[in-house]
Parts: C-alpha cells; sequence; structure tokens
C-alpha cells in the first residue's frame, strides 16, 4: 500500500500563531517591536534557523546574532508549542480512514524533530505516524529530496504520496519523484499555479478519495 507522508506546519496543523507567540516573546527580551502574524507567516517553511535569519534582517539585527537567536527562540516555542496551536478541520477523520486502508504514514517537516514529535503528541497525533522526519534529522532540509527519502525508506518504501502546504513542499516533492498534495489553507507564498501539483486538497475530508484516485 503507497504510503502517505505529511507536512506539519500549515498542512496538519494551524501553527503560525503559536510561532508568532514564541518570536515575539524573543522580541520582547532582546528590545525589539512584536511582528505580526502575516509577518511571522511569510518566515515560516525553511526550517528554524531561516526564519530566525529573516526576523534578524527585519530587524536590521547582525547575521552574527542568528544562531543565539534560533536557540532562544526554539527553548521559547518548546516551553509552549500547542496553546494556540490546532489541527485543520477534518484532519483526524482523514487519517483514520487512510490507517484504516492500510496506508503506512509518516511526517516530513522542517520543523526540528523533538519539537514536532512534541507537538504531534500532544495532540494526539502520533499514533497515526510510523516515523518523523524532521529538519535537523537529515545533514539537509527540504527542498532537498533527502528527507523525503529518508522518511520513505524508514517505512521501508521507495515510493510515497506527499501532502503539504507550500513551494518548499511542492519542490521537495518534484526533486524526490513523487506525486504531490497541495493543500490550499496553509503557509504557501507563491502563486500555486506555479508549482508542480498533482492534486489540491481543499478540505481535509476529500483526501482519502485524492488518495484513491491516485494509487488506482
Amino acid at each position: 500500500m503507497t504510503p502517505i507522508i505529511f507536512d506539519l506546519d500549515g498542512t496538519l496543523l494551524n501553527s503560525a500563531p503559536d510561532i508568532q507567540a514564541a518570536v515575539n516573546r524573543l522580541m520582547g527580551e532582546i528590545g525589539q517591536e512584536p511582528l505580526d502574524l502575516a509577518t511571522v507567516i511569510s518566515f515560516i517553511g525553511s526550517g528554524i534557523g531561516v526564519l530566525c535569519t529573516r526576523v534578524a534582517e527585519h530587524h536590521g539585527l547582525p547575521a552574527a546574532d542568528v544562531p543565539d537567536l534560533t536557540a532562544r527562540l526554539l527553548a521559547h516555542y518548546n516551553a509552549d508549542p500547542a496553546t494556540l496551536t490546532h489541527a485543520y478541520p477534518g484532519v483526524f477523520e482523514a487519517l483514520s480512514e487512510l490507517r484504516k486502508r492500510g496506508h503506512p504514514m509518516a511526517v516530513c517537516t522542517n520543523k526540528p524533530e523533538g519539537p514536532a514529535r512534541k507537538v504531534l503528541a500532544t495532540f494526539g497525533m502520533d499514533a497515526f505516524f510510523d516515523a518523523v522526519v524532521g529538519g535537523d534529522t537529515c545533514a539537509t532540509r527540504k527542498p532537498d529530496a533527502e528527507p523525503l527519502r529518508e522518511t520513505m525508506a524508514r517505512l521501508g518504501h521507495a515510493d510515497c504520496i506527499y501532502v503539504g502546504d507550500s513551494e518548499v513542499d511542492a519542490e521537495t516533492a518534484k526533486a524526490a519523484g513523487v506525486p504531490f498534495v497541495f493543500f490550499t489553507h496553509g503557509y504557501c507564498h507563491v502563486p500555486p499555479a506555479t508549482l508542480t501539483i498533482h492534486a489540491t486538497l481543499n478540505d481535509w475530508t476529500d483526501l482519502p478519495q485524492i488518495v484513491a484516485e491516485l494509487t488506482a
């Protein structure tokens, strides 16, 4: 049975408000103005290091500060990763149906693996997934194909359907040579028409039928 592998932030979970809260706790510590949600969302997708690089650039902070900012932001986020986060409607029903049909499932995200596992466990999603690969699991991050290939290998497969919400996810699927299902309510920063998309997901309840059509 074809594995289904998912991105996390902006795909399974709307986690941007908690990421924004952690960013702004850090901004308060260093005497910088808080960032609005839209700005933080525009920085999400390529991992916490890139997010902190963009925060530093936004405030005109030295690039040399980024490693310290990254460590401090991760500590803030780990301390409170799920107060404002919520699963998208229909996620649990779709995952339950895919599990019932026998699809192995996993998560491949640019969020560090530890926080990814913590937030999945907080929402009771961890039982659905046989593997979790984060942005610090491999030597590279998405959109490099290595993390997705590593996730497939951990499932014992050399193929999958990848479900994500961004240009990073689309590029990752393309690099790995697997079909990409694009979730439209996440954190994409480019026009979807510019992406290589095999199916579009507007409502999570439609995912089992999309998977059935892609695997027919």
